[in-house]
């Protein structure tokens, strides 16, 4: 089937966004391809200009394809996903194709002493001297030559994306507190909890009659608790606790960092009072609520940063697509099945 687009350049390519970011190393196209020299070319899209031949379709498809295939997938779901991931190679291919067309439209350059700069700052970061990012380029079977033209490929279009998109990025006090009313409860901090407790394990190999001896002893604790005992004086004899010996007391704790089960049980309870007993994965528990810290509300202005990242890279994703879309409306494509 042949199918024509007088549309260009489509879907974000994960290929091009991770481009912005100086990845360490990448998969090159084409070595698998050299590798393959045995296989006999055809043309599977054409972009404008440019072709995509199936050998370099493959090098990009095959190693992902062999990955579906080793989960034993039913053969007809097998047949859909590698069909989905068909799709999506060529469409990240294409999109590959007419960014690199834009920058040489563009005339985009980079020179080698941005070059040498982007590649030291990644040694830096990575804590890296030259012998040992020859000796990983090495392991990964990569030149040194090879890396720097990935290098140089990476920054062309880390510079293409802040020329044509990022540069074009707005954002207004209207955008940062239109987002803050609407998300303030994002921006609440953390309820957090003072509390205590009381433990006795289950043996993971206990039978079913171990489990409710365990469950009976827990019970005969809760009358204890009834009958007016401080939860205190009753952990420091009964748990099973490291924290027995203090009473049960485990500190502080953030309310998100709790189980849904041990939220549930708190919701229901006040500060000086117990919970039910809870069947968790370490055995059967009693909190006693020591304390509450409610969530303290920030200002705009505390949250000012995390708005407009969070906006920038909602807007740059949008934007992205857009212009993608762009260069495919203005693209003449053909992919050949």
């Amino acid at each position: 089937m042949v199918k024509k687009e007088r549309n260009g350049k489509g879907m974000v390519a994960a290929g091009v966004v991770a481009v912005v970011c100086f990845g360490l190393l990448l998969g090159l196209f084409g070595r698998q391809a050299e590798a393959r020299a045995e296989i006999v070319d055809r043309i599977v899209a054409v972009v404008n200009e440019d072709i995509i031949t199936l050998s370099e379709f493959e090098s990009s498809f095959n190693p992902y394809a062999e990955k579906i295939k080793a989960y034993g997938y039913p053969p007809d779901k097998e047949q859909e996903l590698l069909f989905k991931l068909r799709e999506n190679i060529i469409n990240q291919m294409i999109d590959k194709q007419l960014t690199d067309q834009e920058i040489k439209r563009l005339s985009i350059t980079v020179s080698d002493g941005e070059l040498d700069n982007a590649i030291e700052r990644i040694k830096e970061k990575n804590m890296m001297t030259d012998e040992d990012i020859r000796k990983r380029l090495g392991d990964e079977g990569i030149t040194m030559k090879e890396y720097r033209d990935e290098m140089k490929e990476q920054i062309l279009r880390a510079k293409l994306v802040e020329r044509e998109v990022k540069a074009k990025i707005i954002i207004t006090d209207e955008d940062l507190r239109a987002y803050f009313e609407k998300n303030k409860e994002t921006f609440e901090g953390d309820t957090r909890y003072h509390l205590r407790n009381i433990i006795m394990k289950v043996p993971s190999y206990a039978d079913e009659a171990e489990k409710n001896a365990v469950l009976d002893r827990m019970k005969k604790v809760v009358e204890r608790l009834k009958d007016g005992e401080p939860f205190e004086e009753v952990a420091k004899n009964s748990s099973e606790s490291s924290f027995a010996a203090d009473g049960g007391d485990l500190g502080f704790f953030n309310k998100k960092d709790l189980t849904p089960q041990i939220q549930a049980a708190l919701a229901k309870i006040k500060p000086g009072q117990y919970t039910e007993i809870i069947d968790t994965e370490q055995g059967h528990q009693i909190f006693f609520l020591e304390e509450v810290v409610s969530a303290q509300s920030r200002t705009m202005e505390e949250v000012r940063p995390l708005i407009e990242e969070k906006l920038y890279n909602e807007m740059m994703e949008t934007r992205f697509k857009g212009w993608v879309s762009d260069l495919r409306k203005g693209s003449y494509i053909k992919i050949i099945n």
